[in-house]
């Protein structure tokens, strides 16, 4: 299967992108190479391949997931430039 420029024009618009009919054309060919290389892999023989879940050795370890003593709130707003009741104050971002 071939990549057309009309599927490339759809690829465009679900995408939200626009290009030039040479940008189309280019991408039409880069397309089609790219399908070109996985219809190449598909030929090699994997019958005596085991699947590769990791190239490491190593497992994942992680910590366990147990409460800690935190700041207070007064202790976490003790630097603060300004704050109001419980609450940092921080500048209006936003005009509305």
């Amino acid at each position: 299967m071939a990549v057309t420029i009309k599927d490339v024009e759809d690829i465009a618009v679900l995408a939200k992108l626009r290009f030039s009919e040479d940008e189309k054309q280019k991408l039409q060919k880069d397309m089609n190479k790219i399908l070109e290389y996985i219809d190449e892999l598909n030929e090699l023989d994997l019958t005596n391949v085991e699947p590769l879940e990791n190239i490491n050795d190593t497992e994942n370890v992680v910590r366990k997931d147990e409460a800690e003593p935190w700041l207070t709130t007064e202790e976490a707003l003790s630097n603060a430039p300004d704050k109001t009741g419980r609450y940092f104050k921080v500048p209006k971002v936003l005009d509305k």
